[in-house]
């Protein structure tokens, strides 16, 4: 999961703040922190080997999608689709995707499987209450939603 994180997290850099990136882009403890939070690593790949990886994570109310990455040179394959559509089928709850606003590819592929954005201030305080993030973090980001949000 690390070596595909990563792999794949390297199109943030010189695209996201400056400031938010650093090498490599969530280190071992932070990943290891984040499945101590609560966030369920789902993967997927051909031939037992790994090749996307997505988590979701249960915040009471709401459900998010945490951290979808597909290897670099398999991107635009459809795995990242088939890896969404496992994991929200595991959840009736509304869920929320956070990721970065200069990230455009990523807002393109979640508006291309139905999620839409919140407006600037529902996102920030989306992002206060369910995520726990840095406030830099909170103001260069965007968050999507799913129909079972606006129902």
């Amino acid at each position: 999961m690390f070596e595909i994180i990563n792999d794949a997290a390297a199109a943030y850099r010189g695209v996201i703040p400056e400031d938010r990136w650093h090498e490599p882009y969530m280190p071992l403890e932070e990943l290891a922190e984040e499945i101590a939070d609560g966030v369920e690593f789902w993967g997927i790949g051909e031939d037992g080997r790994l090749d996307g990886v997505m988590g979701i994570q249960d915040r009471g109310e709401v459900t998010l999608i945490r951290h979808a990455y597909v290897r670099t040179r398999l991107r635009r394959g459809g795995l990242g689709g088939r890896l969404l559509a496992h994991l929200l089928a595991l959840t009736e709850k509304p869920v929320l995707i956070g990721t970065w606003a200069a990230a455009d590819w990523a807002v393109r592929f979640y508006e291309k499987h139905g999620f839409r954005q919140v407006t600037p201030q529902e996102k920030d305080r989306l992002l206060r209450r369910y995520w726990r993030i840095p406030e830099r973090q909170v103001a260069t980001s965007v968050v999507l939603a799913d129909g079972r949000c606006f129902r």
